[in-house]
């Protein structure tokens, strides 16, 4: 029998460094984090911005953090059930929700600095004018040279995957909706796609589809005229409610008139 050499000695236990708590329990991406957080040495002491969204089986949550030395500290927060306040008492955590929680963080940053940005209201625009926003694929915002910037912070999706379509950017578009200057391209919206040549076609109707809702009606009366027991028991909230699938476009345009009105 061959020599076998023992590699995980007593000497490598002994200088064996475990990961950091929140990296053993699959919490935080710390590769990702570093670069999130980390600021120009010019600039000093001054906070760099976080707008987090992550989501629970029953929650959404969006908030604004700054990074301390030691801890974050939270700027701003809004969740998904806090929505029945302003007229949205079901389906929580889809993608409309999601943009209306993104939207409600918005302007409560905005209130608490005293800032002018609002933001287009998706509900009163025209299908031309939709993606205005968006100069070569990334998005910018009109800066007024006679007052403050917008509040600007940089999307922290945590450990979820950012595929096409995913709640994340409903949140990320509410947010942008709502006055605030996140960095990002158009291309991760539902309805983006490469084209045969490889160019990025982008279809603002879906995107209107999914901000009111549309999908989730789609679906209601999809369901409805398969199988009426499933759609009871899918829907049965809706229901109980008494939101239909006609009900939801003016459900949702009157929570976005309710969140920048309060």
């Amino acid at each position: 029998m061959g020599f076998v050499k023992v590699i995980k000695n007593k000497a490598y236990f002994k200088r064996f460094q475990v990961k950091f708590k929140r990296r053993r329990e699959c919490k935080t991406d710390y590769y990702a984090r570093q670069r999130l957080i980390l600021q120009d040495k010019n600039k000093y002491k001054t906070p760099k911005y976080r707008f987090c969204v992550r989501f629970t089986n029953a929650d959404i949550v969006c908030q604004i953090f700054s990074a301390d030395l030691d801890h974050d500290v939270c700027i701003a927060s809004a969740y998904a059930h806090e929505l029945p306040r302003y007229g949205v008492n079901v389906g929580l955590t889809n993608y409309s929700a999601a943009y209306c929680t993104g939207l409600l963080l918005a302007r409560r940053v905005n209130m608490k600095f005293g800032l002018e940005y609002k933001g287009p209201v998706r509900g009163d625009m025209d299908m031309g004018e939709w993606g205005m926003e968006y100069f070569e694929g990334e998005f910018s915002m009109d800066e007024d040279d006679s007052g403050k910037n917008a509040f600007c912070a940089l999307l922290d999706v945590g450990l979820a995957r950012t595929t096409t379509g995913s709640r994340l950017f409903g949140a990320l578009k509410g947010a942008c909706d709502g006055g605030l200057d996140i960095p990002h391209s158009n291309r991760r919206f539902p309805g983006s796609k490469r084209g045969e040549e490889g160019e990025l076609e982008t279809d603002n109707d879906m995107q209107r589809k999914y901000i009111f809702g549309g999908h989730v009606a789609d679906y209601m009366r999809k369901l409805q005229e398969e199988n009426e027991d499933d759609y009871k028991r899918q829907f049965g909230k809706y229901i109980a409610a008494g939101v239909g699938a006609d009900d939801l476009e003016e459900m949702y345009t009157k929570c976005h008139a309710a969140i920048r009105a309060d």
